[in-house]
């Protein structure tokens, strides 16, 4: 995102480690799983929401990934939900011969998600029920329209769907999801939404929010089911470091070599190591190239360039000429 970080504006870009669900696995839903996503924090408006689902779709664009549909609904405040929460309950009790196990287990700790129910026996039922937009506020009603005039506005396709539910009690107003027929009966691949009562509810001020979570795997199941590219994320250099003023050194050389070369993937290795243990990093690493510093090199202000993926030899480079060589061979 391009938005300057104010003080009460926090956003921020995450990655889980391993995560782990107590449920049967199934395609594309594993046991343990990896997370990545995006929060923006203090923007209450629809563009905030319009920003970062744009963002969802640029990400399917630069991966080469088709067939994602995106979805939207609205969640309304809390004090609309509520009401709609109500005549729900209701309209599902009279019906609650109908209902499967799981929908009856949800009747009083969260029927909305009962709406979200894959169950095809269900499915009538479900289209027959109250729907959330009747019952929407009319700061809700608003919020969403300028959502979807945005989303029109870029050029984006969507469905309003309102069966769309978020499981959780913070999640408020905008609520989407990229989901796919690829991948079976879980066919969500990205979703989030507007979740203004997190903070409040984890024991801080009210602040508004927004965002969104993908899962890893369940992205590389339907890029190799698509038999899309997967883009090349290999480091193009790998640094090599050896002495405590090469690491000193190596640090400020890398961040130049970055600077010089906005766009340039360069790992620089950490953790010490000998010679040999660092080109073995190197070589797993995928680099084309290892730029090798030892204090030698920094007493003489040269770096040595070794190519990883081909026969040519090593050179010895002045640092100042660095940038320029390797910007030919990418």
């Amino acid at each position: 995102m391009q938005h300057g970080l104010l003080h009460n504006q926090v956003q921020r870009l995450w990655y889980t480690g391993p995560m782990f669900r107590h449920e049967r696995p199934q395609k594309g839903r594993y046991r343990q799983f990896h997370q990545i996503g995006v929060e923006a924090f203090g923007m209450a408006g629809p563009d905030i929401d319009a920003e970062i689902i744009l963002m969802s779709a640029r990400m399917w664009q630069r991966l080469g990934l088709k067939g994602a549909v995106l979805q939207v609904n609205s969640l309304g405040t809390v004090a609309s939900r509520a009401d709609y929460r109500t005549a729900l309950v209701g309209y599902l009790r009279e019906h609650e011969s109908g209902l499967d196990e799981d929908s009856r287990r949800r009747l009083e700790s969260n029927p909305l998600r009962i709406l979200d129910s894959k169950n095809p026996e269900m499915q009538r039922l479900i289209e027959a029920a109250p729907q959330l937009p009747d019952y929407l506020d009319e700061e809700s009603r608003t919020h969403f329209s300028e959502l979807c005039a945005l989303l029109d506005a870029a050029g984006l396709e969507y469905e309003v769907n309102p069966r769309l539910v978020r499981g959780l009690d913070y999640y408020s107003k905008t609520v989407f999801e990229w989901v796919t027929d690829q991948l079976g009966a879980h066919g969500t691949i990205c979703a989030g939404g507007r979740f203004d009562g997190l903070v409040e509810y984890l024991g801080g001020k009210p602040t508004p929010a927004f965002g969104f979570a993908l899962g890893l795997e369940r992205l590389l199941a339907l890029l190799e089911a698509g038999n899309a590219e997967i883009p090349d994320c290999h480091p193009h250099v790998y640094l090599v470091l050896n002495g405590q003023q090469a690491v000193q050194r190596g640090m400020v050389f890398a961040e130049q070599l970055r600077t010089a070369l906005p766009g340039l993937r360069l790992q620089t290795n950490c953790g010490n190591g000998s010679f040999k243990s660092q080109f073995k990093r190197a070589d797993r690493s995928g680099a084309g190239i290892a730029l090798v510093m030892g204090d030698d090199e920094v007493t003489q202000g040269t770096v040595i360039l070794k190519p990883l993926r081909s026969e040519s030899g090593q050179e010895t480079l002045s640092q100042q000429d660095v940038a320029a060589r390797i910007a030919k061979e990418f």
